[in-house]
Order: structure tokens, then C-alpha cells, then sequence
């Protein structure tokens, strides 16, 4: 229901048949990924998208995730992409940089491809919390995943008729 009369929004939509969907995972903390994994795609083929309209490609770690991302978004064959993985502090530095660096390269994707990108990659403490949160937010990336690329379509079909 709209909020304000008169002024047009954009309605959600999860409707995941005929959209493509790139997955980019890491192989780093590999239960975890794969928890991840499962999680997107099942919740992707609840929401419509088809095995044959899903690609997976797995890369050694999170910091590899944004170059396949880009190509994926680059080929003009993708509605929209996943990256998937997993950052578990440790008992230097590198847990930061590896957590920034990745994250901040998923979003630069987007921004510079316009294929939306739901950002999977988990920063935890531990591997507890990993496993904790992994369904939850396989899940949570494919509904974004989703409600992204039809937001996009809305928008650019809207604004090309104003």
C-alpha cells in the first residue's frame, strides 16, 4: 500500500522467474561457504529462479570475490549476483584488511556495473557465529539478490517514459 497519495513508489517484488543470477563463493572456511551456498540457492528456487538461469563459480578467497563479480557483470549475461563468504577474525591484522578490502570491492562492482550485488560475506569473531548465520543470510543475499534486479527494472522501465 502506497505511503503518501500522489506520489508514485515502486512496489517490492521477489518474483525470481526470468532473472539470471551470478553466485561468486569463496572456498576460504569452505563449511561455511557451502552453508551459504545452500541456503541462496534453495532460497532462489523458492523464489522462481531457475537451476539453468543460476551459475557458480568458486574462487580461493574472499578477496577474489569482486573480480569474478565484475566479469559476471561485465558479460551483460547476469540480472543480478551473489558473493558469498567467509572472514573469521584471527590473531592479526590480515582479518580487517581481507573484511574491508572485499567488502568495499563488492559495492564498487555495483556501483560501476549497475548489476546489484547482495554482499554475503560474513565477518565474524568466530566460527561459531559463521555457522550461526550462515542460513539466515544465504537466504537474506538471494531475496536482496531478487528484489534488486526487479527494483532496477522498475525503475529504468519508469524513468525511460518520463
Amino acid at each position: 500500500m502506497p505511503r503518501f497519495d500522489n506520489v508514485y513508489e515502486y512496489p517490492e517484488s521477489l518474483h525470481g522467474a526470468g532473472l539470471t543470477v551470478g553466485i561468486v563463493m569463496s572456498r576460504f572456511n569452505q563449511d561455511v561457504c557451502e552453508g551459504l551456498l545452500s541456503a541462496a540457492v534453495t532460497e532462489l528456487k523458492r523464489l522462481g529462479v531457475a537451476d539453468a538461469d543460476m551459475q557458480i563459480c568458486t574462487v580461493p578467497g574472499a578477496l577474489e570475490i569482486p573480480l569474478v563479480l565484475q566479469t559476471l557483470a561485465q558479460s551483460g549475461k547476469v540480472d543480478a549476483l551473489v558473493a558469498l563468504g567467509a572472514v573469521i577474525r584471527g590473531e592479526t591484522y590480515h582479518f580487517e584488511v581481507v573484511s574491508n578490502d572485499a567488502c568495499r570491492a563488492v559495492m564498487e562492482v555495483q556501483l560501476h556495473t549497475g548489476i546489484p550485488v547482495a554482499n554475503g560475506i560474513l565477518t565474524c569473531e568466530d566460527d561459531d557465529q559463521a555457522l550461526v548465520r550462515m542460513q539466515q543470510k544465504g537466504t537474506d543475499c538471494a531475496q536482496a539478490a531478487v528484489e534488486m534486479a526487479r527494483l532496477l527494472e522498475q525503475v529504468k522501465t519508469r524513468t525511460a517514459r518520463l
